[in-house]
């Protein structure tokens, strides 16, 4: 039921902790992006569960999933469940940002983790957002965040590549992309395709590139396996292997700078692109993390 908002009360008294969004005295419809367990149904936070019991709305990639989870936390739905995943957003978005507009609170669910991260939600915080419309979260299990510490390798900066693509020309442009990449890199794959993937892995970025396989994280049978391309290569050779899968990545190795003779024949090149000589040096010697000074000294003693 709409209920007219009312005035601004104040109080003298000791502010009571933030326990996050209230839903059931909103009195504006909002979204909310629920993350629900990866694994191990015992990470579901108190916020879910309740959230669960009493939104308006809630939106699941998969309602008998959800079915399953609720019943696994003896919650009771008391609000509308409706699918919502990605061959229905197109149309569905629509729908339920017209039930925001109207007072609901919906609470999107996936699978597993957070919503819109590798997940169906996107399209639904993107028209939320566009519309001016309340989004918030309730966070909580995260495959990526859990793989990357798991994994051993650097996680002060990291980036997320979610799934390659399938097709082997498709997946090698995509690594091409990521030779540079000095952060470590954290993907998502089906046990199926494992193998074929390390394989590209290894050719892209070496044998001796370091990572790990993380599958099954926080259930009963969970297996982080780490060490070189080469050697997990050769562990998925010869193994079947089951289960959700993370795949993380070490960055590319820093590379030590050249001197600025190795250098002449970029700047060279620029300028028979009709580039000024000036311009050429800076561009090449930034790129090069050479001297600008002692390159453009290179470039006209070469000539």
């Amino acid at each position: 039921m709409d209920h007219e908002p009312s005035k601004p009360q104040t109080s003298t008294s000791e502010p009571a902790a933030d326990s996050g969004p209230d839903i059931s005295s909103d009195r504006h419809g909002r979204i909310i992006l629920a993350a629900t367990p990866i694994g191990n149904v015992g990470d579901a936070s108190a916020r879910l569960i309740e959230l669960l019991g009493s939104a308006d709305i809630v939106a699941a990639e998969d309602t008998r999933r959800l079915h399953r989870l609720v019943q696994s936390l003896d919650v009771t739905v008391s609000g509308r469940v409706v699918s919502y995943h990605e061959h229905n957003e197109a149309t569905k978005t629509a729908e339920l940002l017209d039930q925001v507009r109207s007072g609901k609170t919906i609470v999107m669910v996936t699978d597993a983790g957070m919503p819109a991260v590798s997940d169906p939600g996107f399209r639904l915080v993107e028209g939320a957002v566009a519309a001016g419309l309340t989004v918030t979260a309730v966070p909580g299990p995260s495959a990526v965040l859990t793989a990357l510490a798991l994994s051993g390798l650097p996680t002060d900066r990291f980036c997320f590549e979610g799934f390659l693509p399938r097709k082997a020309g498709e997946r090698a442009s995509r690594l091409a992309d990521l030779d540079a990449e000095r952060r470590t890199m954290v993907f998502f794959e089906a046990p199926h395709r494992l193998e074929p993937m390390l394989r590209a892995l290894h050719e892209r970025f070496g044998p001796d590139r370091k990572a790990a396989v993380c599958r099954e994280l926080t259930k009963t049978y969970e297996e982080v396996i780490r060490g070189s391309l080469r050697e997990l290569l050769q562990w998925a050779e010869t193994n079947e292997v089951r289960g959700e899968i993370a795949v993380v990545v070490g960055g590319a190795p820093e590379q030590a700078p050249g001197t600025p003779e190795d250098n002449v024949a970029a700047v060279n090149e620029l300028v028979s692109q009709g580039l000024r000589l000036k311009d050429a040096v800076a561009a090449v010697a930034e790129e090069a993390r050479v001297s600008k000074r002692e390159l453009y000294a290179a470039v006209l003693a070469a000539r």
